[in-house]
């Protein structure tokens, strides 16, 4: 099983390092070229995979996490994603229980960490597939290909494409998938130790531990099931010795006869048998998982996907992977995202881009006749099977098989990037032995591009640090994505800046003129411009387009009860409440429509509505009590106050206004006591110094009074109705003065 002397590898210019040394020098550059995101944000698909996913809170039953999909919707749901990746989603929760929330420091440190354990382990990986399998007298494999397999280990820890993978913490689950891939790779080629105990020549023990390594690999991504192909191409052209190409010559022309008796000696179809056995259970387990079927994505995600005429199908989806071999060999140009026209359909032969497929399939073509013809069989092998590792990975992601939801994606070519850093470092030996006079150049060239991985990898981990770094260094990547004027846009307005948001979110709206989240936002600003014209020509445009989008209806109810059209409204808000039967917030503006029409029995049930569906909803609370005071209803306003404080402890709107409807029914000790505790929560609160004062008044403490009238009116001089009533009691006091004997 091993192979022989490997002429070329001591060319390579690193030095021949202990396998411990070896480790460690793998483990520091990858640490080195990402550890500046270790203090970064949550940024992109973060905020849904971890920020909003309830299934990270420790309230939340364990059990969820085998339910719901990554997102946390549940998978039995049609708006599910069908990303089953229940351990994944676990180590979140670990990370949130271990730091006590959602800090993503934890997050980070942990993406950081395996990203170093993933290299690390990709030397004995790479010496495995290009030295062969071999072991000592102790059991230990032996590496015969030291410096080629610390080469490609160096490149992988340090390929720029890896950045959205480690310092995006919803890369997590690609960094798991790869550990518990390279684990089900190196215990399937245990099975081949002498020293274990064998079936025949094999030890089914470690083929079924490698079994379920695989599927531990699928319950973090759903790419973890590639191994087995990795592992029977392992198993074919490693433990077997099978020369493809000879035995296709031999089955298509039939020229001698064909001797299988070696073959099957070596029991190779049993454990194919087995490991097909174990990928098929796993696939029918993933398939009834999923429930409802394959997610559905639209075209904007995968246009190529869409394309009626097959032809043109198949030209866009070998561009697609053109560029994902073109980010593979020129890491320079990354993008968090590729969709919403970032990348054009091909849809003419005369397209230049034509050319860049033309060009791939031209380089793989004469990688594969090297791989298969080559009369070195040492180079066959290692060819062969860097390209299974490069291929065979990626094949969940080609739209072969199925749809997928994206048109590139970094994240992906994690795994993949291991058969192309192994391509690489083996060519570089081959060029350091046939180059052996340029020795000083190959070394400075070597040089030069790992010291360019570094900083790549150094300046886009700390893009991905915040999502103002990250949306912006899109713009000169993907100009034409709208997506990206979108989160730039909402980026923008997410810290105030609403100006510029808005030239975002039209540019959005040009680049995709049906982007209807893009349309919501935009109104929305327009809205709080007081623009309502365009603001409900905007929204109405979004339901036309998309009519179950509740939160344009929503939206667009607001717009228009700010127009006066209350019928428009109410039926505006109905439409969002019947396509989002829970939804706290349009109930509470249903309410405001319902108060501005004095239609007050209504009002209240709306906000009764909010308040049971989210019993945090501080304004419908605080909604009910100020409309039930100001129509006469102290009593049941007091009850309703002391209900939602119950809730809501340390609400300092809702204290306020029970003080005030106490106040009004003369219970002036608790009155005075929840505005005194309203202050202490917000003390430059002038409303709440000038209605104290108001109490105090009423009450006759008239010093108290003066002393927190002179606080309101020097916190807000235009405070309505202080300055009028600050100056009675001054009239008073002088008048008390005065009388006083």
């Amino acid at each position: 099983m091993a192979l022989t002397e490997l002429h070329w590898d001591h060319h390579i210019p690193l030095p021949k390092l202990g396998p411990v040394q070896a480790k460690v020098t793998v483990a520091v550059v990858a640490l080195l070229c990402f550890i500046n995101s270790y203090d970064g944000e949550f940024v992109f698909d973060d905020s849904e995979a971890i920020v909003n996913n309830k299934d990270l809170k420790p309230a939340t039953p364990l059990s969820n996490i085998w339910q719901n999909d990554f997102w946390g919707s549940n998978l039995s749901s049609n708006s599910s994603h069908k990303s089953y990746r229940p351990l994944t989603v676990l180590t979140f929760r670990l990370n949130y229980l271990i730091a006590g929330g959602l800090h993503p420091v934890g997050f980070h440190v942990l993406n950081i960490i395996l990203h170093a354990v993933i290299s690390v382990l990709m030397i004995d990986v790479f010496a495995i597939l290009v030295g062969g399998l071999d072991y000592d007298e102790r059991g230990w494999t032996v590496n015969h290909a030291p410096k080629t397999s610390l080469l490609a280990a160096i490149f992988f820890a340090a390929h720029p494409v890896h950045t959205e993978s480690v310092a995006g913490v919803v890369g997590r689950a690609d960094l798991l998938c790869a550990l518990f891939f390279q684990l089900s790779f190196l215990t399937y080629c245990k099975a081949f130790n002498k020293g274990s105990d064998r079936d025949d020549r094999f030890s089914v023990q470690w083929v079924v531990v490698s079994l379920v390594l695989c599927a531990a690999a699928m319950l973090c991504k759903e790419q973890g099931i590639t191994v087995l192909g990795v592992n029977a191409a392992f198993d074919v052209l490693l433990i077997c010795n099978v020369n493809v190409y000879e035995l296709g010559h031999k089955l298509l022309f039939r020229k001698n006869s064909l001797d299988l008796s070696e073959i099957l000696r070596t029991s190779l179809l049993k454990r194919l048998g087995l490991m097909s056995l174990g990928g098929l259970s796993m696939l029918y387990t993933r398939w009834r998982i999923m429930g409802t079927g394959p997610p559905a994505f639209t075209e904007v995600d995968n246009p190529a996907s869409f394309e009626e005429n097959i032809f043109i199908r198949i030209v866009n989806y070998n561009y697609y992977y053109s560029l994902n071999a073109w980010l593979l060999l020129c890491p320079w140009w990354l993008c968090f995202d590729w969709s919403m026209g970032c990348v054009p359909l091909i849809k003419s032969a005369t397209d230049w881009r034509v050319v860049w497929l033309l060009l791939l399939w031209c380089f793989l073509i004469g990688l594969i006749n090297q791989a298969l013809c080559s009369p070195d069989s040492q180079r066959r092998r290692t060819l062969t099977l860097g390209l299974v590792l490069l291929v065979v990975p990626f094949l969940p992601a080609c739209n072969i098989f199925f749809r997928v939801g994206f048109v590139v994606a970094e994240r992906v070519l994690y795994l993949s990037s291991a058969g192309y850093c192994l391509l690489l470092a083996y060519s570089l030996g081959h060029c350091c032995h046939r180059w052996i006079k340029y020795k000083k150049l190959t070394c400075v060239m070597l040089l030069g591009l790992l010291c360019m991985y570094v900083v790549r990898c150094a300046l886009r981990s700390h893009q991905w640090r915040s999502e103002q770094s990250l949306f912006s260094s899109a713009l000169s990547v993907c100009p034409l994505n709208a997506k990206v004027h979108y989160n730039v846009g909402k980026n923008l307005a997410d810290r105030g800046n609403t100006t510029a948001a808005v030239k975002y979110y039209r540019e959005a709206v040009r680049l995709h003129p049906n982007y209807v989240h893009a349309m919501n936002n935009l109104g929305n600003i327009l809205k709080e411009q007081n623009e309502l014209t365009e603001a409900e020509q905007l929204l109405s445009k979004a339901v036309a387009v998309q009519p179950d989008f509740a939160a344009a209806w929503m939206n667009l109810g607001i717009v228009q009860n700010s127009l006066r059209k209350f019928d428009a409204a109410e039926e505006s808000y109905w439409n969002a409440l019947r396509h989002r039967r829970k939804y706290p917030d349009c109930y509470y503006n249903l309410g405001r429509l319902y108060a501005d029409q004095n239609r007050h029995v209504d009002a209240l049930n709306a906000w009764r509505n909010a308040t049971m569906l989210k019993p945090d909803h501080s304004l419908a609370w605080n909604n009910m009590v100020i409309l039930l005071d100001n129509t006469g209803n102290l009593g049941q306003a007091e009850l309703i106050g002391r209900e939602a404080l119950k809730l809501l402890p340390n609400d300092h709107t809702i204290m306020f206004s029970l003080a005030n409807v106490l106040g009004k029914l003369q219970k002036y000790k608790e009155s005075e006591s929840f505005f005194l505790h309203a202050l202490r929560i917000k003390p430059n609160a002038a409303s709440c110094h000038g209605n104290l004062a108001v109490l105090y008044h009423r009450w006759g403490k008239l010093e108290l009074a003066k002393k927190h009238y002179e606080l309101s009116l020097k916190l807000d001089p235009e405070a309505p109705g202080t300055r009028d009533n600050y100056n009675m009691l001054r009239r008073k006091l002088d008048q008390l003065k005065h009388s006083a004997p």
